[in-house]
């Protein structure tokens, strides 16, 4: 299965940074070249535990809904959200901060499998981790900009 394992350093204290990853409202700002947007469950301000989201989004041309559970959160250091419904056969998410000095590590473990058997292994090698892990960098990017200002 695909992983995508990626740091990010920000200047911010850990618990802003912390709820900024789990802010609706950031995600959908940081996601504006798809279109992105909360349609059904938490639409607004911070998800949490047990809470979930349904996100519709247009990537590649086609219009994807996918709906994510927070399934753990342990603050201000770590929440997991996984798909339960949508385009992948799985998504997992590990959200991890950590403080070092005055900084916030924040590390994202990303692991995800496509559908359609060889088709979609196919899809994963050829471009779909490059295409997602431009995502989670764009998110992030969202993030230490805000948490920083």
């Amino acid at each position: 299965m695909p992983t995508i394992i990626l740091k990010t350093v920000i200047n911010a204290p850990i618990a802003r940074c912390f709820d900024l990853a789990r802010s609706i409202d950031l995600h959908v700002q940081s996601m504006q070249s798809s279109g992105e947007k909360a349609i059904a469950g938490k639409k607004s301000g911070l998800i949490s535990i047990n809470e979930s989201v349904t996100w519709q989004a247009k990537h590649f041309g086609i219009l994807f809904k996918m709906t994510n559970r927070i399934s753990t959160l342990e603050y201000p250091t770590f929440f997991i959200d996984e798909m339960i419904m949508g385009p992948f056969k799985k998504l997992h998410h590990q959200h991890l901060f950590k403080t070092i000095d005055s900084q916030t590590e924040m590390t994202d473990i990303f692991e995800f499998e496509a559908p359609f058997g060889i088709a979609g292994w196919l899809a994963e090698k050829v471009f779909l981790k490059k295409y997602l892990l431009k995502l989670i960098e764009k998110r992030n990017e969202v993030i230490k900009f805000q948490a920083e200002l």
